[in-house]
């Protein structure tokens, strides 16, 4: 039986599942709950007519207990399980031959919204166990009873299912789709700001099923307001309404190749420059990756390099112009190689940057690359944290120990993580990110409340100062207070940003009553949010007060943090149903393992075979959530499933765009794809980083082209050489489109915005001649004629 309530961008789920053993002997029985990204399990309950199992959270400095047994189920769960990517596990003890388990489970969730503004939900696969899923599930010994209601001898699913959703939001319920039968819609309230649906039939055995709830106007902002808990202290997080705010500014796109705004930052681990097989190129300091990267960037933007391994500051003492003088001098100061030894310095650069003064209107994003796991992770990733809504970091890792890490700072502040290989097709995988990276962005984003006399709010976590294209900000804002004129229902929200450089301002009213059905979804998620502000003070800084503060809030809300822990404790009637009381435990009771553990999968990637794995925000479950992340970043990640990875290549949203949380994998390419890089790496060399090439020997010897026969074809109503040189660029660049389109494509865009600002009518003889002289047939659309 599932219960979904959806409260606009968010939902609580409320779960019992029934299980019988029909075997004719007894099981012993390892509960099993994927974890899906931006989920909080706050409340696990396991009861049958002998005993019951809670899950509950307890400071860590107070775990005294040794569970009992079950610890070895857990292991082998680790060791074997094809699942990768953290679960919620619990031990339950021996289930007889006819008896029943009843378990029910409760969690909170963030909702993603797909481009139409649909709202996402999807049944996780243990509430909906179906033959994709479990046609490779858990490798478990046969003696265990994993509860996946799969019968191995028929090889079907038994089981029945009862789902039921509820819907609300102040902007009204529009309309419901989902790829499962669905009774008809039914509106609760007049207004339509509340509605139900259910399953009908049966569920298909095949997939997920997927609910995409489509609320009122699409607007800029939004607001709901959801009431507290009455009965918890005035002024708490849980007595005072929450408000649940979306910010989601319209931004349209832009052509690329122009001037765009924007403060990008590369960190290097030296050894990055030799993980990377970074080549020398003739006549200049320009390397491999860092060489398409650099080259890349638009003009109008701001830069800067920090090799950290060997110090903290930049080439430059703060960010500089993009300008060709600019990039000459700072592509010279790049070591040529690195040294791995002794400490790199990534923690010292982060703190530099962040101390700099930032050039006005150009929202900050890092590109760090990491070789090996700096040693003192925990203090960067709180670094990070504590400036999360001022900037994105796009971090690539070469190493699985400093994968982790890499997941965990992207994932933080909006940002992007890959792991790649050590293999030139990472170019591929940086270019993607940078793609991303210039997107255009709303800037200088605030908030401003009008409230009545004796209100006030408080917005947990911050508001960040930039929204980028596709991108919508969940926020949770605290009502304190008590108004003085109870009167006035209705407070006002003002939303203003810079896009373009132009300012915009969205207001909107929303009522002050509180709504909700008392499940405290919105306050839950919030509390999460909170836990990462005192997370950087608590555990770097060891702040004592912090450290209580959050220990309080995990405690209250069941939303786990660094410094709790699940324990699973179990009561009894019959003394022979467990293994022997504790001493330090009151009698019938007893301590069984219940935790949050990570499962690498049976398939990793191997150091033999070049792979880069692309991975989006959500691959893991949120830090804040599990914080399995950064307790684990001294043991690293052991491996990242490559089966994990293709599996969810394909997974489509019915808009056709890809979903978050999933991954995309770069299919290694043989040799020549090494020689094709190296072919064009000469020819982005010699591109200026307004776009142009000049007319040069260098440039003749690529396109392998006699220097005076390119200077004799030169169109006579060509004023100048550069013109022709950079127009014969593109068409040799067109001639190869198909090895060169991943490596070049923002470069060719720099490239034909300059020709179209100075020389369109020249564009179509130029492009006559070059097709002529390379043997091509490049069509005039290229030149977007």
């Amino acid at each position: 039986v599932v219960d979904v309530a959806i409260q606009d961008y968010v939902v609580d789920v409320a779960t019992e599942l029934v299980y019988q053993n029909k075997s004719q002997i007894s099981k012993e029985v390892l509960f099993v709950f994927p974890l899906s990204p931006h989920m909080s399990i706050y409340s696990f309950e396991a009861h049958s007519e002998d005993a019951k199992v809670q899950a509950t959270l307890q400071e860590e400095a107070q775990q005294l207990h040794e569970a009992t047994g079950g610890w070895e189920n857990m292991e082998y769960l680790q060791d074997q399980s094809e699942y990768p990517g953290e679960v919620f596990a619990c031990f339950l003890g021996t289930l007889s031959s006819g008896r029943e388990l009843v378990v029910t489970l409760r969690y909170v969730q963030e909702l993603s919204q797909e481009p139409d503004g649909g709202v996402r939900f999807v049944l996780p696969p243990t509430l909906h166990p179906h033959t994709k899923h479990y046609g490779r599930a858990f490798a478990l010994p046969s003696a265990m009873f994993l509860l996946a209601v799969w019968n191995c001898r028929t090889r079907k699913l038994v089981y029945s299912l009862l789902l039921t959703a509820t819907l609300q939001s102040p902007r009204g319920v529009a309309n419901v789709q989902a790829n499962f039968a669905l009774s008809p819609l039914i509106f609760t309230t007049l207004d339509r700001s509340t509605a139900r649906v259910s399953l009908a039939g049966s569920p298909p055995s095949d997939h997920d099923l997927e609910l995409l709830v489509y609320f009122g106007e699409l607007t800029a902002v939004s607001a709901m307001v959801e009431k507290g808990d009455p009965e918890a202290p005035p002024g708490s997080l849980l007595h005072d309404p929450m408000v649940l705010v979306k910010l989601a500014p319209s931004i349209p796109e832009v052509v690329p190749g122009q001037r765009q705004s924007g403060e990008f930052i590369f960190l290097l681990d030296t050894t990055f420059l030799e993980c990377a097989q970074v080549p020398w190129q003739s006549g200049d300091q320009d390397r491999g990756s860092l060489l398409f990267l650099l080259k890349s960037l638009p003009l109008g933007c701001y830069f800067n390099i920090y090799c950290y391994e060997e110090t903290s500051e930049g080439i430059y003492a703060q960010s500089v112009e993009y300008t060709q003088d600019n990039l000459t001098q700072a592509l010279q100061c790049i070591p040529s190689t690195g040294s791995s030894l002794g400490d790199n310095n990534l923690l010292g650069a982060l703190r530099s940057i962040y101390n700099s003064p930032q050039p006005h209107g150009h929202t900050l994003q890092l590109f760090i690359f990491m070789a090996g796991l700096p040693p003192d992770k925990e203090a960067i990733a709180a670094e990070v944290f504590r400036h999360r809504n001022s900037h994105r970091c796009f971090s690539f890792c070469f190493s699985e120990d400093s994968a982790a890490l890499a997941m965990v700072l992207a994932r933080e502040t909006g940002g992007e993580a890959a792991y790649v290989s050590s293999d030139n097709r990472m170019i591929v995988v940086v270019l993607k990110c940078l793609k991303q990276a210039l997107k255009p962005a709303a800037e200088g984003v605030s908030l401003s409340w009008t409230l009545p006399r004796g209100l006030e709010v408080e917005v947990l976590g911050g508001t960040p100062q930039s929204i980028f294209q596709g991108q919508h900000r969940l926020l949770y804002a605290q009502i304190h207070g008590q108004a003085e004129d109870t009167t006035v229902a209705k407070g006002i929200m003002t939303l203003q940003y810079s896009l373009n450089g132009q300012d915009v301002t969205h207001t909107i009213e929303f009522p002050l009553c509180p709504q909700g059905d008392g499940r405290l979804a919105g306050h839950r998620l919030a509390a999460r949010c909170l836990l990462k502000d005192l997370l950087p003070e608590a555990m770097i800084w060891s702040g004592d007060e912090s450290r209580q503060r959050a220990v309080e809030i995990s405690l209250t809300l069941g939303i786990i943090c660094p410094f709790t822990s699940y324990v699973g404790v179990r009561t009894s009637q019959r003394i022979s149903w467990y293994r022997g009381p504790l001493a330090l435990l009151p009698p019938h009771q007893s301590v069984v393992p219940c935790k949050i553990i990570y499962l690498p999968g049976s398939h990793r990637v191997s150091s033999c075979f070049p792979v880069a794995i692309w991975v989006p925000p959500g691959w893991l479950t949120t830090v804040s959530q599990s914080w399995l992340a950064l307790r684990r970043l001294t043991h690293g990640i052991a491996g990242l499933s490559q089966r994990g990875a293709c599996s969810k290549v394909n997974m489509r949203s019915r808009s056709g765009t890809p979903r978050e949380g999933t991954g995309m994998v770069l299919d290694h390419k043989q040799t020549s794809d090494k020689m094709s890089i190296a072919d064009c790496q000469e020819l982005v060399a010699l591109q200026n980083v307004d776009g142009s090439w000049a007319l040069s020997s260098g440039l003749a010897s690529v396109l392998e082209v006699d220097e005076a026969e390119i200077k004799g074809k030169m169109p006579g109503e060509v004023m100048e050489p550069s013109i022709w040189a950079t127009v014969l660029a593109v068409t040799w660049l067109h001639r190869h489109n198909k090895c060169y389109r991943d490596f070049c494509e923002l470069l060719e865009a720099k490239a034909v915005t300059w020709l179209c600002s100075r020389a369109v009518s020249q564009l179509d003889k130029c492009l006559e001649a070059a097709n002529t002289l390379l043997g091509c047939s490049v069509k005039p659309s290229v030149f977007r004629l």
